[in-house]
């Protein structure tokens, strides 16, 4: 798995206790040590269309504003671990935002739910490509890359709702099984079988149709 887009964990409990004992500059360090995460989560799951219209670093801002305002609460009683506590707020921010700024497009945007696999992601979208196909495969030109970039995105776009937010939480946020059963809810094996269960669906996608066709052709 890659490298997750949250800060390794190393001074985030230091500055938690030390913003329970109301260490202001330890909240301040806090929240600024997670800001870049919360940007590239905004600009990996703010549909690309919202994105257009769209500051993200106001989205951002939005998100740091509200955590703030919320941080008291969370330090008295934190149900998550930090950064899980952090994506929440920022993903309903994205839903929010998305919903306020939504567009017309090809793809059905009643779903009220952002591009699964958006621009500047295609690094995690050719490994789990590879993860798909074959491991063993070559590396592609940037053409056949830009080729199998697309009917992966395209392919996850199809996925149900369910499956699309453990395929992205996995291989585009690059969160361990076990940050993601947190954050959804679920105990580590029920998580695990719901990763297995949407891999298992989007590779019967790429198998379908144009998607075979496309990957039976290309040596990566």
């Amino acid at each position: 798995m890659g490298k997750s887009i949250w800060p390794a964990d190393d001074q985030t409990e230091s500055l938690l206790s030390a913003a329970r004992g109301g260490d202001t500059e330890a909240i301040n360090r806090l929240l600024e040590k997670h800001r870049d995460a919360i940007r590239r989560l905004v600009q990996l799951r703010l549909d690309r269309k919202v994105q257009r219209r769209v500051d993200v670093s106001d989205v951002v801002q939005d998100v740091m504003v509200e955590a703030s305002g919320r941080l008291q609460k969370y330090l008295d009683d934190p149900a998550m671990a930090f950064h899980l506590w952090l994506r929440q707020i920022a993903w309903d921010r994205i839903i929010d935002t998305y919903r306020r700024h939504r567009v017309s497009a090809k793809r059905n945007m009643d779903r009220e739910q952002p591009m699964a696999a958006p621009a500047g992601s295609d690094q995690s979208t050719m490994e789990l490509a590879v993860q798909l196909c074959d491991p063993a495969m070559t590396p592609a030109t940037a053409a056949t890359q830009r080729e199998i970039t697309e009917k992966v995105e395209e392919a996850i776009d199809r996925l149900g709702e369910q499956d699309q937010e453990i395929i992205v939480m996995r291989h585009y946020e690059h969160l361990s099984n076990q940050e993601i059963a947190e954050a959804l809810g679920l105990n580590p094996p029920a998580a695990s079988m719901r990763y297995l269960r949407a891999l298992r669906r989007l590779k019967e996608l790429l198998q379908d149709g144009d998607h075979h066709e496309a990957f039976s052709e290309i040596q990566l």
